[in-house]
């Protein structure tokens, strides 16, 4: 990336801060300048938000947006390490900004409590030189890949599962993949099970974060070799790296405006291609319905026995 570092410098206390960077032969000051100037939107404060936020403003990058609207869980701080049992209750991104400021008060943190979407992606996505997915979802992770397209702006790519992540780097020019040609269509929603649903081991987003990280520091530096065109998969259980190769789809489509993109990764009904009802209901008219006997309800729970153990509805 090139930034033009004339009008910046680093102050005596950067100098000290930042000093195991500055006597890198391949880093030095010029790379650290570029961190000081460069501006990086990270998407979700959550498993692989917390790594990447905290190393990117470790190693001095001067400006970072955060999107995430989510307050903070008690089953969180297995695996989101930027946040702290006082957080509870509170918002993500103020959370996140506090740490942030608590390692390097030269950050400059600009918070958007806010979901992401169609109306307001481009907007905020136009103000960054490098966006960061630390989502969950596949209609934002669709979302952040075309807003990033549109805009030509660089995706730092991570997903995260069980014992398995992923990290890419999509768009970096004009001739890289982005993420339709890893995942050209989104998966019917009942084919990949949310972190909430399957369980992911809490180490794992701290690495696969990190490799993000380091992604982001290279392409505001300029030093090393990207994952751009490759797909890096990490297996915690067996300890293990493996590397694949994505080449640009001929039959990708070009990205020219934003979509519905809940409607994009809805279920699809084959015969009359309508979306799938799914009828719901809340906590509180659950627990209405169960106090009046009259209602006869067999509530069927179809959770694992470990799940069942964790928390039970009596009665089920």
């Amino acid at each position: 990336m090139d930034n033009n570092n004339s009008e910046i410098s680093l102050t005596k206390e950067e100098i000290s801060r930042y000093s195991r960077h500055l006597i890198l032969p391949e880093f030095g000051f010029e790379c650290q300048l570029r961190l000081k100037k460069s501006k990086v939107l990270c998407i979700g404060a959550g498993g692989l938000g917390s790594p990447l936020l905290m190393y990117l403003s470790a190693a001095g990058v001067g400006n970072i947006g955060l999107v995430d609207f989510d307050k903070v869980d008690e089953s969180n701080l297995q695996r989101q390490v930027i946040h702290s049992t006082k957080w509870i209750g509170k918002l993500k991104s103020e959370s996140a900004k506090s740490r942030i400021h608590e390692l390097n008060p030269n950050c400059n943190v600009e918070i958007y409590n806010e979901p992401l979407s169609t109306q307001n992606a481009l907007e905020i996505f136009g103000n960054y030189d490098v966006i960061c997915d630390g989502t969950d979802n596949f209609p934002t992770r669709y979302l952040v890949n075309d807003a990033c397209v549109i805009l030509g702006k660089p995706n730092v790519y991570g997903s995260i599962l069980k014992f398995e992540g992923q990290a890419s780097v999509f768009n970096l020019t004009k001739n890289s993949p982005n993420y339709r040609d890893l995942i050209p269509e989104p998966p019917p929603p009942d084919m990949v099970p949310s972190c909430a649903e399957a369980g992911v081991i809490g180490v794992l987003p701290g690495i696969i974060g990190m490799i993000q990280a380091t992604e982001t520091i290279k392409i505001i530096t300029g030093i090393g070799k990207t994952l751009d065109r490759r797909l890096l998969v990490y297996d915690a259980l067996d300890m293990s790296f493996r590397e694949l190769k994505i080449g640009v789809s001929k039959d990708r489509p070009i990205i020219k405006k934003l979509i519905n993109y809940k409607q994009f990764c809805s279920p699809k009904n084959i015969e009359n291609n309508q979306t799938e009802i799914i009828n719901k209901i809340s906590v509180w008219e659950l627990h209405e319905l169960l106090k009046d006997d009259k209602n006869a309800i067999c509530l069927l729970d179809v959770r694992n026995k470990v799940e069942y153990k964790i928390s039970k509805i009596i009665n089920s």
